[in-house]
């Protein structure tokens, strides 16, 4: 896997209308979510209908989201799949308020990736898989980044990627 002009190569790419243009900021952070849509159910594409404003908010379960306009760069999905919504150089609307290093708005020098899970269930082998792959990649371009859960920068307000999430299965691809 390698990235080419700010895309993964190869990767199922999709436009996110959520990103806009990057601040002159260099990179310094990788922040892991976890995301479901409904709530503890996988394999649907609202998580992708969320991202490109194509959720059907009217629905009781997802009334909450009416409005909201958020995106992430990378998603992998419970079987692996990568799928891009905005290039590395762009701003993902991922974090919303958020603190690393005593440095606010850390969607202005982050990089967002989603992991299709809930807190209180273990993520999938092929998802650390897919994701120990995006980080080797990342790092080969952009350098060696922090790599935080969006729990980390954003405490009190989320808790993802949850206590499910094993850092030591990507710790490898984070000392590489």
């Amino acid at each position: 896997m390698d990235i080419r002009n700010h895309i993964l190569f190869p990767v199922r790419l999709v436009d996110s209308p959520n990103q806009d243009a990057r601040p002159d900021s260099e990179l310094s952070l990788v922040v892991i979510h976890g995301i479901s849509l409904p709530p503890g159910n996988f394999q649907t594409d609202d998580i992708v209908k969320l991202f490109t404003n194509c959720l059907d908010c009217s629905e009781p379960v997802y009334r909450d989201l009416v409005d909201m306009r958020v995106s992430s760069h990378v998603l992998i999905r419970r079987d692996g799949e990568l799928i891009q919504f905005v290039p590395f150089n762009r701003r993902a609307w991922h974090a919303g308020e958020s603190v690393h290093e005593g440095r606010s708005g850390c969607n202005d020098f982050s990089i967002g990736i989603e992991l299709e899970g809930t807190d209180d269930q273990p993520y999938m082998d092929e998802q650390y898989d897919g994701l120990e792959k995006v980080i080797k990649a990342i790092f080969k371009e952009y350098g060696s980044l922090a790599v935080r859960g969006h729990s980390d920068i954003s405490p009190g307000r989320k808790t993802d990627p949850g206590l499910c999430f094993d850092w030591s299965r990507i710790s490898s691809a984070m000392r590489e």
